[in-house]
């Protein structure tokens, strides 16, 4: 053993070997631990120093625990978001919203549950987002994403009321296709077309409210993004704000640069 192994604790030096057999899938997402003793045996050491090893690994959201039947790699259901103006455009085309075509793509189900929409005044982060006064009125449709019965996402959407009023947007239910369907719709009362989105992102760790409502388990961080939808003139017509565990979500952003001009010597 090097020197510098030496001087990190046992436990942790275990729990990194665990860690590894996890990340390698010698250890799939579902699969038991080796029981305290087996592991033990493996490691030539107490099972009271496997214990904190394991409760390591609890702590990074690795493994579950489950009384009187022993540790469990965590299942870890991931959708993976990708970012690109050509995939925006052909899940809008099908009908079905991007959140939910992407769980499709890859097998899933997903859901979304209203939570509440109605009239609010507008925070001074969305405010500022959207290029309207602070407190201005402005319609929010909350909701939950759930993929596999398992929460993903809580997601604030917030409209101006100007472009919101007397629209399926102000009401309390799913609208096929999303929000965008209608923002879009050329029979539409809008009749904006997206084209351009911006998001901003912050990690942190998760409240406990918001730990609870999305089944984090411990030592996960969250993401919020901020994504802001433009129109071709440059208006602001929605802002998502989205909280969503770190430990479920793939992102993939594709960004497209300009070839530079030719040059005519």
């Amino acid at each position: 053993m090097s020197d510098q192994a030496s001087k990190v604790p046992p436990f942790r030096q275990y729990a990194d070997a665990l860690r590894e057999d996890i990340r390698g899938e010698v250890l799939a997402a579902g699969d038991k631990l080796p029981s305290e003793n087996q592991l033990a045996e493996r490691f030539d050491t107490t099972r009271a120093t496997i214990r904190k090893a394991i409760a390591l690994l609890r702590s990074e959201g690795l493994v579950v625990s489950h009384q009187g039947k022993g540790a469990f790699v965590r299942p870890r259901p991931q959708v993976r978001m990708l970012g690109a103006g050509a995939n925006y455009r052909a899940r809008r085309e099908s009908g079905v919203s991007n959140f939910n075509a992407e769980a499709a793509a890859h097998g899933q189900r997903a859901v979304q549950h209203i939570r509440e929409v109605g009239e609010v005044p507008a925070p001074p982060e969305i405010a500022e987002l959207l290029q309207i006064e602070q407190a201005a009125p402005v319609v929010v449709r909350r909701r939950l994403f759930v993929v596999d019965e398992e929460p993903m996402q809580l997601v604030d959407g917030y409209y101006p009321k100007h472009l919101a009023a007397d629209t399926p947007i102000t009401e309390p239910r799913r609208i096929r296709g999303g929000v965008h369907a209608v923002l879009e719709d050329p029979n539409g009362p809008i009749r904006r077309r997206v084209s351009r989105f911006v998001e901003d992102l912050d990690i942190r760790m998760p409240s406990p409210a918001e730990t609870d409502e999305l089944r984090i388990p411990p030592g996960v961080p969250i993401a919020r993004v901020l994504r802001t939808a433009y129109d071709s003139s440059g208006e602001p017509l929605e802002v998502l704000d989205s909280l969503i565990p770190c430990d479920r979500h793939i992102f993939r952003y594709v960004i497209d640069v300009p070839a530079e001009p030719e040059v005519t010597l």
